[in-house]
């Protein structure tokens, strides 16, 4: 697999194109804004994207994606359920952010704990993940040992909890008793900021590592 990450929005949010090597399909995740940015990088990896996949529906990860599903032409698959109260908000949350109103759309899937979204030959697991918002996902390859966590978990943090139906500790427990176990060596590639891997925040992050919790 093949993970391209490109930064959009003035707030940094990183949207993923992951490519199916041995197929050349792709997803792209939480294209947040900034769609020419997206398509560029799309076209310079050559590969053939198939669907969008989303994490949660904060603005900063969807506000791209009613242009860019109609300029792909390809569903929207994601979040869970529980996101819909966010993706009825997006114009007040544009107001709030002062971006731009985005366009209003609606998944063509939502998804649910246990799911399965094929990418080419790649096969991402879906874990729900509650805390920052209710109906956040994470999408795990079990053989790339790759996951993308949106707002879940950043390197040296976690997400944040004070927005409507956020909760610090489910939060905490979704990722010492979901993420964690799946494994050290696990890479992520976070909402906002560089990657890291599971081993490292376990170890060192000062939210949910090993020093507050043992």
């Amino acid at each position: 697999m093949k993970a391209l990450i490109v930064p959009v929005t003035p707030f940094q949010q990183n949207c993923s194109v992951l490519v199916c090597e041995k197929t050349n399909k792709a997803a792209v995740v939480d294209p947040g804004g900034e769609v020419e940015r997206i398509l560029e990088a799309v076209r310079e990896s050559g590969a053939e994207v198939e669907k969008i996949l989303l994490t949660h529906g904060h603005l900063d990860h969807v506000g791209g994606v009613a242009d860019l599903a109609e300029q792909l032409g390809v569903p929207v698959i994601g979040p869970h359920r529980d996101e819909s109260f966010w993706l009825d908000m997006l114009a007040q949350q544009a107001q709030m952010m002062g971006f731009p109103a985005p366009r209003d759309f609606t998944p063509d899937q939502w998804l649910e704990e246990g799911d399965v979204v094929e990418v080419g030959e790649l096969r991402f697991e879906v874990i729900h993940c509650p805390g920052h918002t209710p109906g956040h996902v994470v999408f795990f390859e079990r053989g790339e040992r790759l996951a993308v966590v949106g707002d879940v978990l950043f390197q040296g943090s976690i997400g944040r909890t004070d927005f409507p139906r956020g909760d610090h500790e489910t939060l905490v427990t979704a990722i010492r008793e979901k993420l964690f176990p799946l494994g050290d060596d696990v890479q992520f590639i976070p909402g906002h900021g560089p990657t890291s891997t599971f081993g490292a925040e376990r170890r060192s992050n000062p939210f949910v590592g090993s020093a507050v919790y043992g």
